[in-house]
């Protein structure tokens, strides 16, 4: 992105939660309240809509969150799919459960780079497995906090 439209609605200062939605499962991070460093939280098994959000807000209300990154699945070329219009679906059901702003950042390749980090790192395929969203939330949330370090000015120190 060459503008900062990512940014709206963003508060200053906060915690940031960074969501990696899958069809079964929703990884999740968050940041440190500087917003340096994005951390694996944990993988929720989706279930129904109301008992993924009543997990997501008592996530919210632990880490003193700010806003949620949710990553957007967009295709190769750029493009919006299925995949984007359900994410959209879910941002738009969660948002009438919290007055938090939702910002969406582009996952692409974002399981598949860390899948690869894993595998680089030997990891065994059923540890892979039980950590691969959280990883991929985090992976999304550190590229917003890096993007996001870059469209603001430096502090004096």
């Amino acid at each position: 992105m060459t503008d900062d439209s990512f940014m709206t609605g963003l508060p200053a200062s906060g915690k940031l939660l960074g969501l990696d939605l899958g069809t079964k499962t929703i990884g999740v991070a968050v940041s440190d309240g500087m917003r340096y460093s994005a951390t694996p939280l944990e993988t929720i098994q989706r279930t129904k809509f109301t008992t993924d959000a009543a997990r997501l807000l008592e996530l919210i209300g632990e880490n003193q969150a700010v806003a949620l990154v949710l990553g957007l699945p967009l295709n190769m070329d750029g493009s919006e799919g299925p995949r984007v219009q359900s994410t959209r679906a879910f941002a738009r059901n969660l948002g009438q459960k919290t007055p938090l702003p939702i910002l969406f950042w582009d996952e692409r390749l974002s399981t598949s780079a860390v899948t690869r980090m894993l595998i680089e790192a030997d990891t065994r395929r059923d540890k892979r497995a039980e950590v691969v969203d959280k990883l991929a939330a985090s992976y999304i949330l550190q590229g917003f906090l890096d993007r996001l370090r870059l469209a603001s000015p430096a502090e004096p120190g």
